[in-house]
């Protein structure tokens, strides 16, 4: 089978409101489910113990990492609605349960899609932003811990904007309303106590959100880390590390076949098994790498390769056959 010659099935409906299909309507309920529930966050602090309030912020960071990741991600590819409008506005409501711009991770996501977590070249730079060879030594990925603490600080929002501006399509000004309105949300919550009567300076809440927001992003770096390690920087079809247990998937919608988004970013997560399906002789030829577990569980997987040599070695199909 041809790489080239492998066809991509779209959904389509009919529905006015929906632009690939009416299964989006989960997706889409899921993200305002998330804003929902952060707002329930703010709403519910001065009133429940704080062991009950811990649970709920962690509950909350591995929201934040699934919105992201399934929600977000699916989003940003195939966006839900057939308004431009209605799509700029649920990402605003995006914006604010995950307290940054989708708008602005639409730009870095398709930076990752570029450069499909490369290794450096020559000058030490890779074109993805998010590779786990960006800051990495001696041709191996960076370390876990590096990767998952400290990507979140090292962003960089000019060259982001940069690429905004390229599109020439508005990008750059929602991306700035998606900034102040969940910077807006953040400030009415740091200053207003939602209390009968209302109180002012609301400085424990803030003290104990930020923790669980930073966190919920790093579940999501861990995410991403082991989504490519081990992977094929220099094969398309490998790009990715896929991982195949049902509720990981649903709940992801579908972003644990990673290889296959990677190899095709445009499938639908409502078509993604059967695209599987279709390439899945191709994948064992090429020696796509799979794990066992959930992508944020990856350093449980048994067959996980080492740090510390240089180029992961993906033995195909061929190669093995002439060993």
């Amino acid at each position: 089978m041809s790489a080239d010659a492998i066809r991509i099935e779209r959904p389509t409906t009919n529905s006015k409101l929906f632009a690939h299909t009416r299964w989006d309507v989960v997706p889409a309920a899921n993200g305002l489910f998330h804003l929902a529930y952060f707002l329930g966050l703010y709403l519910l602090f001065p009133h429940a113990p704080l062991w009950v309030m811990l649970i709920l912020g962690f509950i909350y960071s591995l929201m934040v990492n699934a919105n992201i990741n399934g929600v977000g991600h699916n989003f940003i590819h195939n966006p839900f609605f057939r308004s431009k409008l209605l799509n700029r506005l649920f990402g605003i409501t995006q914006s604010i349960g995950c307290c940054f711009s989708q708008t602005l991770y639409d730009a870095v996501h398709m930076q990752h899609h570029k450069g499909n977590s490369d290794r450096q070249d020559e000058n030490g730079d890779t074109v993805d932003w998010l590779s786990i060879y960006r800051h990495s030594h001696n041709d191996e990925a960076e370390n876990l811990w590096s990767y998952v603490f400290l990507s979140f600080f090292r962003d960089d929002v000019g060259a982001i904007r940069a690429e905004l501006r390229k599109r020439k399509n508005g990008d750059v000004f929602w991306g700035n309303i998606e900034l102040a309105a969940f910077a807006t949300t953040l400030l009415i919550m740091a200053i207003i106590v939602p209390t009968t009567p209302i109180h002012f300076i609301n400085w424990r809440f803030i003290l104990f959100f930020l923790p669980f927001w930073y966190l919920g992003h790093c579940f999501s770096y861990l995410n991403g880390y082991y989504r490519h390690y081990g992977a094929n920087p220099d094969k398309p079809i490998a790009w990715g590390v896929s991982s195949y247990g049902k509720i990981y998937n649903w709940l992801f919608f579908y972003n644990g076949y990673h290889a296959e988004h990677h190899f095709r970013p445009k499938v639908h997560w409502t078509k993604m098994e059967k695209f599987r399906q279709s390439i899945s002789d191709l994948q064992k030829q090429e020696g796509v790498r799979t794990i066992r577990r959930a992508h944020m569980l990856g350093f449980l997987d048994p067959d996980l390769p080492k740090r510390g040599g240089h180029r992961p070695q993906i033995e195909t199909a061929e190669q093995s056959a002439s060993g």
